[in-house]
């Protein structure tokens, strides 16, 4: 286990690197031709990436979440679905939480209406349906200014969620496909949205945070790798190295990848994410107050 002391200063680390992605503009670096004018150059910020597995939303970090998207200071968001079992007791986890079966009744009762409106849509409008696009409908349908996917859908962040079928939600579109079959979730759409996000930032530079590991790590700094890595990244868990898990990598794995550029800001801090992730967004994004 590493000292306290050395959390301490990847966390200090990890705060500077922030405030260096949010401090930068392109009237920072050289510029084209067409880039020549001033106030456009002051404008362009760096595009940031925030990845988290799910589970950190029921764990104590949603209100930080939903800060950062509710004021438009991050710009794409990936997550997981979740979802564990305790069956024999009735409950269910989710990260540290347990939560009776019942919850997940009135869940199904809430999104198979939600599900019958999605298919009438995709057959007499011809919609086609992706995870990051049924998110937004959630969003829109949730209506609650405490929802992070309520300010995602005001505020046109995209959230993907690339494993949309791992968790409750899962379950829920296995039960809609008996009771009201036909609905389609194409998933290679959304990911050539999420590589595009990245794809396509320039002139901006990228940044990415991640709280946790796996699936949102992989899925981010995959897309960075479609434009030759990103400028900055700060990754926050409590994997290591040595498990040879995609969490526990660190920065310069990425590096090796094409993922991170071999000149970006850094840092890993070896932390529980629901600790460092409320105390860099004090010290950082709500210090500059980005709106």
């Amino acid at each position: 286990m590493l000292s306290t002391g050395f959390q301490a200063s990847n966390l200090g680390n990890a705060i500077q690197v922030v405030n260096q992605m949010l401090d930068w503009r392109l009237s920072d670096e050289d510029c084209s031709e067409e880039e020549k004018d001033l106030a456009y150059r002051s404008s362009v910020r760096c595009k940031m990436f925030l990845g988290f597995t799910s589970n950190l939303v029921s764990s104590g970090v949603r209100d930080t979440i939903r800060y950062l998207v509710e004021h438009r200071m991050v710009d794409v968001v990936v997550t997981t679905a979740g979802g564990a079992y305790l069956r024999s007791k009735g409950l269910n986890r989710i990260g540290n939480l347990l939560v009776p079966n019942d919850n997940y009744c009135k869940f199904e009762d809430w999104i198979i209406p939600i599900f019958d409106q999605l298919l009438k849509e995709q057959t007499e409008d011809n919609l086609l349906w992706t995870p990051s696009k049924l998110i937004a409908r959630l969003g829109k349908e949730i209506n609650d200014k405490s929802s992070y996917l309520y300010w995602a859908y005001k505020n046109n962040i995209p959230v993907f969620c690339p494993g949309i079928t791992d968790g409750s939600l899962g379950d829920m579109l296995y039960f809609h496909s008996f009771r009201n079959p036909g609905l389609i979730v194409d998933l290679v759409q959304d990911i050539r949205a999420m590589n595009g996000e990245a794809v396509h930032a320039s002139p901006r530079k990228t940044g990415i945070i991640v709280l946790g590991g796996g699936l949102p790590k992989h899925h981010i700094c995959n897309a960075n790798m479609m434009r030759n890595g990103a400028d900055y990244a700060i990754f926050i868990n409590t994997a290591q190295e040595f498990d040879g898990s995609d969490s526990g990598a660190r920065p310069d794995e990425a590096v090796s990848w094409g993922k991170i550029r071999g000149s970006a800001k850094t840092v890993k801090v070896h932390c529980d994410a629901t600790i460092a992730f409320p105390l860099l967004v004090a010290e950082t994004f709500a210090k500059k107050s980005i709106v």
